[in-house]
């Protein structure tokens, strides 16, 4: 099968076209070049094509996409404190950049699976795991800009009949992670540590989330693409259990023999999530969690360590 993975030398996406490609697919991942895209790149399995350019170049989606089965839709703009000081940049790659995605899928009629994320459900009302048709109340310019491209994968499915699938993964860690301007907690706080700085926790810790390893998040999407029949359907793939920053940030600091200082809230951070329900993931695709938090954790510390020999 021929794929195409939008943001493919990304953190996930570069997980995601490692696997594809092992398993005997034709891969191909359109990314924007920098210095971190091109090391990750000189990693990658031989007979993987890249195509650099942006997701925001109308033209260059359209030859890209022209000759694939599949398109998993990965390549975003991802961090909330940047999309707070710049919103329409966010705009721009988020909203039209999946706006130039799906109408190059719709003149080919390729099959897309969309990558939403679990910001698009903001803070829950109730104290309950989040299901598929929660209300959308993002918190973010950022989590906005992908509940408006979730939501328009959505209406090109109604309006055209677009095969797009979309999914909403909770948060994910794991190796190759960005440790510093859009990067995630686990990735920054181990790199802190490394630098011989304490890790920074904004607010008292207590905000929760769902984190989930990128292994299984691979397992999802690999689920996904077994799978026919899903098109304008939502996914949601997490593990179901919170976990605190603060109780994060402890393992972590006792791990590696690091400090922990707090600092001010971040405006726009959601306080809690409890977790995704992933009862229809179970049920449709066989999903199943099997990473643990802190094994992952363990793992993903040990990865990090190789790398600074």
């Amino acid at each position: 099968m021929k794929i195409l993975i939008t943001g493919g030398l990304g953190f996930q996406g570069s997980h995601l076209a490692e696997h594809f490609q092992k398993a005997g697919h034709e891969v191909t991942v359109l990314n924007t070049i920098s210095d971190r895209a091109i090391e990750i790149w000189k990693k990658m399995p031989k007979g993987m094509t890249c195509v650099w350019g942006s997701i925001t170049d109308k033209e260059l989606v359209k030859k890209t996409i022209r000759d694939h089965d599949v398109i998993f839709h990965l390549a975003a703009r991802i961090n909330v404190d940047e999309s707070i000081k710049d919103p329409a940049a966010y705009l721009d790659v988020n909203i039209y950049g999946t706006y130039n995605v799906l109408e190059a899928v719709r003149e080919y009629g390729n099959r897309l699976i969309h990558a939403s994320t679990c910001e698009v459900y903001g803070a829950p009302e109730q104290h309950l795991l989040i299901k598929e048709d929660a209300e959308m109340r993002p918190h973010s310019p950022y989590a906005a800009s992908k509940a408006g491209a979730d939501r328009l994968c959505f209406a090109y499915y109604k309006t055209y009949g677009l095969d797009v699938t979309m999914a909403r993964p909770f948060n994910i860690y794991g190796e190759r992670q960005k440790e510093k301007g859009g990067g995630a907690a686990i990735a920054i706080f181990v790199k802190r540590i490394l630098d011989g700085q304490p890790i920074v926790i904004f607010g008292d810790g207590l905000q929760t989330r769902d984190y989930m390893n990128i292994d299984d998040l691979v397992q999802a999407y690999d689920l996904l693409l077994k799978h026919d029949g899903t098109a304008g359907e939502v996914f949601n793939f997490g593990t179901g259990v919170e976990t605190s920053i603060k109780h994060i940030a402890e393992h972590i600091a006792e791990k590696m023999n690091g400090k922990i200082e707090y600092q001010e809230p971040r405006p726009g951070e959601v306080k809690s999530f409890i977790g995704g329900d992933i009862t229809k993931s179970k049920s449709r695709l066989g999903f199943l969690p099997k990473v643990g938090i802190w094994d992952g954790i363990d793992r993903y510390i040990t990865w990090r360590l190789t790398q600074n020999k």
